[in-house]
């Protein structure tokens, strides 16, 4: 927000002065707590306790299962609707690229092709006959490292099986290199009728300092949902929530990409650039 110049008037003391800057201060602070979105105070029932759930998906790539478009396979290399997104497409898996397994981690690579266009990985748990791994409710989880620099989006999120009516979609984990200082956490419903409603929570979890954590060391990013309450988690810690809407109480399966912005920053994405995963988890609530 720029700065609003205060000119005193003919006969106004410093004293009005600042009793007429603070009134603007206080009336620009005001502003700010409006625009900004709610931070949701942490209750007893938001903290995270695995033991009342129990593990019911555990993906730990000490191999990858994955194939174009499925069937029988772990993982699908697209979206099950096939759609692409942002400015890199999300090519085939073959040796080496876009995924590549070591030492029980999975590197998803992001590069410039022959051509110069840019090409990327994404996995997703159903394939497009919704067969695969879904969850009604319960506790989603991803430990990675994400990739620096201007034009990555690296991504962690959750769809609804059923999208005859509506799209429920639940960004867990949404970074944007140009934007270092944290994350973005969405819940979307995408109308088929054209209406989508959202809600959004910036997580300024990332700093420069020395005991600061740094998205490119491992971290957990999980979201917790239940019939009344989307949480997330970021190191097993609460950092926000908003309340379920009908469309998201139904089974959701999980996606995760490394993307690219379709924007001029992408000109300046490091080719290549790297997102590393250690796990992805899921958890029913018993």
């Amino acid at each position: 927000m720029a700065c609003i110049p205060v000119n005193g008037q003919p006969g106004h003391s410093g004293a009005m002065r600042r009793i007429v800057a603070a009134g603007i201060t206080l009336a620009a602070l005001f502003l700010l707590t409006a625009l900004s979105p709610p931070k949701a105070a942490e209750a007893p029932q938001d903290r995270l306790n695995l033991e009342q759930m129990s593990l019911s998906f555990d993906e730990d790539f000490t191999t990858l299962d994955v194939s174009a478009w499925g069937p029988g396979t772990r993982w699908i290399a697209h979206t099950p609707w096939s759609g692409d997104f942002g400015g890199a497409r999300f090519a085939n898996p073959h040796e080496g690229f876009p995924f590549r397994v070591e030492d029980g981690v999975l590197r998803i690579e992001a590069r410039r092709d022959k051509e110069g266009e840019w090409q990327s990985g994404l996995l997703a748990s159903v394939d497009p006959k919704g067969d695969g791994f879904a969850q009604q409710y319960g506790y989603f989880e991803m430990r990675a490292r994400l990739p620096e620099g201007p034009g990555v989006w690296p991504a962690f999120w959750l769809i609804g099986k059923d999208r005859s009516k509506a799209t429920a979609e639940i960004d867990v984990l949404e970074y944007y290199g140009d934007k270092p200082g944290g994350y973005s956490s969405v819940v979307h419903v995408w109308h088929r009728d054209g209406r989508h409603t959202s809600q959004y929570n910036r997580n300024e979890v990332f700093g420069t300092g020395s005991e600061a954590a740094k998205p490119g060391e491992f971290h957990t990013y999980g979201v917790r949902v239940d019939r009344d309450w989307i949480r997330i988690y970021f190191n097993r810690a609460f950092v926000w929530k908003t309340e379920t809407q009908p469309e998201h109480r139904q089974p959701l399966y999980i996606l995760l990409n490394l993307a690219l912005v379709d924007g001029a920053t992408k000109e300046e994405a490091p080719d290549p650039s790297h997102m590393f995963v250690d796990y992805v988890r899921a958890y029913r609530l018993d």
